[in-house]
């Protein structure tokens, strides 16, 4: 099936696809790539067949199943549609998908932890998780990505009436890595979802995250941060949907930059539709320039179809590193490259302990503190 959104005044029409062939050859030019170098992800985008996968571990609390399905399952044709050519060569190519599943009114006790790990194939690694909260079910679920790899994957979560859930998806890939991915979660009636993505490692990493509302009273957090480095290229496409009536958005994404041909791009499209009356919504990106030769590029959409809504808002500030508060440290004995870690610090701190699980929070703290000392030496 395909679904051509009409466009508004300011934007292009939208393509939601299973087929590949609906989708132009990626040239540069169309709006969604017009930020990303071509070259690097040109392996993806080829779309070679490959049996090679991702190593996965993961330890599930009780409440919480894993397992697969087919590509031919009517799970998988009830998911949001791709969005771009890259998204439909992964759906097309992953043969099924892994499926967790966390049953209906389960309080997990812990967070439910999935690693998935690179193993340095050659060969480009298709894949797709289906993650499935039940009704009235509460937790934390982490999913990381690490080790070496080209990867195209797209993540589906489903999130069931009146749960309240935060899912973590952290990016930490080793040099040379390169992965494009689209995210997709679906918002159920009265139900609350807290989305925490967090982009350090890789070449290049292109997210395409998207957020659907499937009854009313539906509330989706959005929270990032990434840090990119010397040459790295870090890109992050929100598309927030506002279709049904009564539902919130809150979108949040903080960004570092330091080092020569670092480059973060963030674009933020928040929609509201006709039928959206009720839609209270805001997002903002930050971008923190440590140093010469990195660029920061920052567009916030708002596209507002009805005038009854609660709020609907968005801003962006991309400044360099202040050297007041460099020098206010300095005066009281603090080491520049101790009071540049404390400023970075405290820039993604505050957004972290949102997460709300210190077991998830502080290694990734400790980890952009690495990320901070690395690009430093």
């Amino acid at each position: 099936m395909t679904t051509v959104h009409p466009p508004l005044d300011v934007r292009p029409a939208r393509t939601e696809s299973t087929r590949v062939e609906d989708f132009p050859t990626v040239t540069g030019r169309e709006e969604q790539w017009r930020f990303t170098p071509l070259r690097r992800i040109s392996a993806l985008l080829n779309g070679a067949d490959s049996s090679a996968q991702l190593e996965w571990t993961h330890d599930l609390p009780d409440g919480v199943e894993i397992g697969a399905v087919q590509d031919d399952d009517p799970l998988l044709k009830s998911l949001p549609e791709p969005v771009d050519r890259l998204a439909a060569l992964a759906r097309s190519r992953c043969d099924g998908a892994v499926v967790l599943r966390v049953a209906e009114q389960t309080a997990l006790q812990r967070p439910v932890e999935v690693d998935l790990r690179g193993t340095g194939s050659d060969e480009v690694v298709w894949g797709q998780v289906v993650i499935e909260i039940g009704a009235f079910a509460t937790g934390t679920i982490v999913l990381r990505h690490s080790g070496q790899a080209r990867y195209a994957g797209g993540v589906a979560v489903l999130v069931g009436d009146s749960a309240n859930v935060t899912i973590v998806v952290v990016q930490d890939w080793d040099a040379g890595s390169v992965h494009g991915g689209q995210l997709d979660t679906v918002v159920g009636r009265d139900a609350s979802v807290k989305q925490v993505a967090v982009t350090l490692g890789g070449d290049l990493v292109r997210l395409v995250n998207n957020v659907h509302y499937a009854a009313p009273g539906g509330s989706a957090e959005l929270l990032g941060l990434y840090f990119a480095g010397i040459g790295q290229h870090l890109e992050h496409r929100l598309w927030v949907n506002h279709s049904v009536p009564d539902c919130r958005s809150r979108v949040e994404y903080r960004g570092a930059l330091q080092g020569q041909d670092a480059h973060a791009v963030w674009v933020g499209d928040v929609i509201i539709r006709t039928a959206a009356t009720g839609t209270d919504t805001y997002e903002l990106n930050r971008n923190l320039v440590l140093g010469d030769g990195a660029r920061a590029d920052s567009v916030p959409n708002l596209e507002i179809e009805t005038g009854e809504v609660v709020g609907a808002g968005h801003a962006s500030a991309t400044g360099r590193f202040d050297d007041e508060q460099l020098f206010y440290l300095q005066s009281r004995g603090i080491p520049a490259a101790q009071a540049r870690r404390l400023v970075v610090r405290g820039f993604f701190a505050s957004l972290l302990t949102r997460i709300g699980e210190e077991s998830v929070s502080a290694p990734l703290l400790a980890a952009i503190e690495a990320r901070l000392d690395e690009e430093a030496a």
